[in-house]
């Protein structure tokens, strides 16, 4: 029997490294044949290579069927500890080589719509441009449940709201000032609310990420409370929903302010008792913990500390 290149030299801790790094390029692009293209080779050496380290431990990792592929439990424990052996391999090796602060490779990113859209793609190109031997992967999510990043392939995320996750590295960046906006035909044969209270009585959308059946706004003044129950005609979980419905004339809307603003310049909107808003949310930036990080994820940090505050300014 003919045994392969792989089989025949298992013994070499890099080649077992080039293994696990072809199983990983695997459950990351999906399929053998998309691996096989991001590694520049063909199929069959691909799966060669992904029978020989299955051999090598002992277990499958992988099962696959007509209807494609998933991992074993063996698979997901192999997958995550490879990924977190090959970037702690891969900063050895740039230490040793005085290379810690070049940043290179694929970086994974998740981001809210809003952010992610509108506003963060120029700090994103500041950093590509600063960086050419990096690629990135923009990742637009307005659902913060993450439950493994490793094992998602996720080297992090920015994301709004408190972040209660002992296993992230939670690094804040700013605040979004958040407040109270109608489009004016709403207010139509009404009075303008002068009280929170009086808020109830009109019709609502619900940004149901943030809230639901209540609004709890604070007063700038003296930091009073005021709880607003609402019935939503309307409830998404999308910012830029919410505020396109805003400006159709359903309902009331308690959104960012950097994303109401131009709407507001424009009299589409109206902010509704401007003396009250809803408690500003924390921007922050999170990963996972681990012994090392790579360039790519330190410089990523530091840029995003640098250009967020500008990023959820409010527009005029």
């Amino acid at each position: 029997m003919t045994t392969s290149p792989e089989m025949e030299n298992m013994g070499s801790t890099g080649d077992r490294l080039a293994l696990m790094q072809t199983f990983v390029r695997i459950v990351e692009a999906g399929s053998l044949s998309a691996a096989a293209q991001l590694l520049g080779t063909t199929q069959p050496t691909v799966s060669r290579r992904l029978q020989a380290l299955e051999r090598s431990l002992g277990v499958p990792l992988l099962q696959r069927s007509t209807h494609g592929m998933r991992l074993t439990p063996d698979g997901e424990r192999c997958f995550a500890q490879a990924r977190d052996l090959l970037a702690r391999w891969a900063a050895f090796e740039a230490e040793l080589r005085g290379a810690r602060d070049e940043p290179e490779g694929l970086l994974r990113v998740v981001v809210p719509h809003a952010f992610g859209q509108a506003r963060m793609l120029q700090p994103l190109a500041d950093y590509l441009q600063r960086y050419p031997r990096v690629q990135v992967e923009w990742l637009l999510h307005d659902d913060r449940a993450i439950d493994d990043y490793v094992a998602a392939g996720i080297d992090c995320a920015i994301q709004v709201g408190e972040v209660n996750d002992p296993n992230l590295v939670v690094i804040r960046l700013s605040e979004v000032r958040r407040i109270v906006a109608v489009a004016p035909a709403v207010l139509e044969g009404r009075p303008m609310p002068a009280l929170p209270e009086a808020l109830a009585a009109l019709p609502w959308i619900a940004l149901h990420t943030y809230y639901r059946n209540e609004v709890v706004l604070h007063r700038a003044l003296d930091g009073a409370e005021c709880r607003v129950p609402i019935q939503p005609r309307m409830s998404t979980d999308s910012l830029y929903a919410l505020r396109s419905a805003a400006c159709a004339g359903l309902g009331v809307g308690v959104g960012s302010a950097w994303v109401l603003a131009e709407d507001l310049a424009a009299g589409r909107l109206v902010q509704l008792v401007p003396e009250w808003a809803a408690a500003p949310l924390p921007v922050n930036l999170v990963y996972p913990w681990a012994r090392h990080y790579p360039a790519r994820l330190r410089s990523f940090v530091a840029l995003m500390k640098e250009a967020m505050p500008g990023v959820v300014q409010d527009v005029s």
